[in-house]
């Protein structure tokens, strides 16, 4: 009965080993914005959990990024956050758990942003907002990167849709309006 068992709990562990390997494999030939479609965590979460980090309160995020999975890091949403204080600090939250794995202070990459908490203050439409305008304006998706800058003094947003056989970019101006 021991070597039974010890017999099917292999089988398992390797058939589970094999399917693994396979979908990893499968992602691994597959574009950014199809393996985004798949994670199980969206990006606006993302984007509220990096933005609830820190000792700092009141960090709104830049950048938000999709990552594939790699050798050392999983499936993840690399998100920037940008602090009353200046401070920059990168987030990486697995986008099948929603828990942060990695966190980067970029204090470099500060003094080549030029957004913020100000900026953000003033824009009549949020991050988050700005998602859910894009993916309508897609047609329907799943936002899977979002990008700020500052056009001219007031803040607008980037945002990559994951649709069902493509990727669309749509950029959101500070009145929630799209802009062409």
């Amino acid at each position: 009965m021991t070597k039974t068992f010890a017999a099917t709990a292999g089988l398992f562990l390797l058939g589970t080993s094999l399917a693994f390997a396979q979908t990893t494999g499968d992602m691994k030939d597959m574009k950014e914005w199809q393996v985004a479609k798949t994670a199980k965590v969206a990006l606006p979460q993302a984007i509220s959990t990096a933005e609830m980090q820190g000792e700092e309160k009141g960090g709104r995020a830049i950048d938000a990024d999709f990552e594939k999975a790699d050798s050392k890091d999983p499936v993840h949403y690399a998100v920037k956050v940008v602090y009353p204080s200046g401070k920059l600090v990168e987030y990486g939250i697995n986008a099948d758990t929603g828990a942060v794995y990695k966190t980067e202070n970029q204090p470099i990459e500060r003094y080549f942003t030029f957004l913020t908490t100000k900026n953000f203050n003033e824009a009549k439409t949020t991050l988050k907002d700005a998602l859910a305008i894009a993916e309508q304006k897609a047609g329907g998706g799943k936002a899977y990167e979002a990008e700020v800058s500052k056009d001219s003094k007031a803040v607008q947003y980037e945002i990559k849709v994951a649709g069902a056989d493509k990727e669309q970019t749509v950029k959101v101006g500070p009145d929630g309006k799209v802009v062409d």
